[in-house]
């Protein structure tokens, strides 16, 4: 009488379906990723806006009014004008100017300040600008502004 042989490893049904299995696992996960990484940079961005109000309402305090500056271009200025650690690895640009007109008033740059943050190229394609003024209001416009400030 013969003895078969004893064969080990995986036949190729087995692989494809694990190739298949892990294909499902990469196509839920990726995008769930992306988000999450995208969150995490609006977070950032909302937290640089909140510290630059504060550096304008300091400023404020000291020469009685606001500075504006366009994005990026804080310059001399005491104020930090991008989102997260390091200039270099900012997800957002920082600037600020004159508030927008409420009911037909245009309010003067000692009385009110908007800080804004717009994301850099293809950091966040749903939000294209956040925005928030010395009273308060907040502004966002993109794709998707009902994740703007969540």
């Amino acid at each position: 009488m013969q003895s078969r042989p004893s064969q080990s490893g995986f036949t190729l049904i087995e692989l494809m379906i694990v190739v298949a299995i892990v294909g499902i696992l990469s196509a839920v996960a990726y995008p769930a990723y992306t988000d999450q990484i995208r969150k995490g940079r609006r977070a950032d961005a909302r937290a640089a806006l909140t510290n630059l109000l504060q550096q304008q309402e300091r400023y404020l305090t000291q020469r009685n009014t606001y500075v504006e500056f366009s994005v990026g271009a804080a310059g001399s200025k005491p104020f930090k004008d991008y989102a997260g650690s390091s200039k270099a690895e900012s997800s957002h640009d920082l600037g600020s100017r004159a508030c927008l007109a409420v009911g037909g008033t245009v309010p003067e740059l000692k009385d009110c300040i908007e800080v804004f943050a717009e994301p850099r190229p293809k950091v966040d394609s749903q939000i294209t600008m956040m925005a928030i003024d010395s009273q308060g209001r907040r502004r966002c416009t993109g794709t998707d502004i009902s994740r703007c400030w969540k």
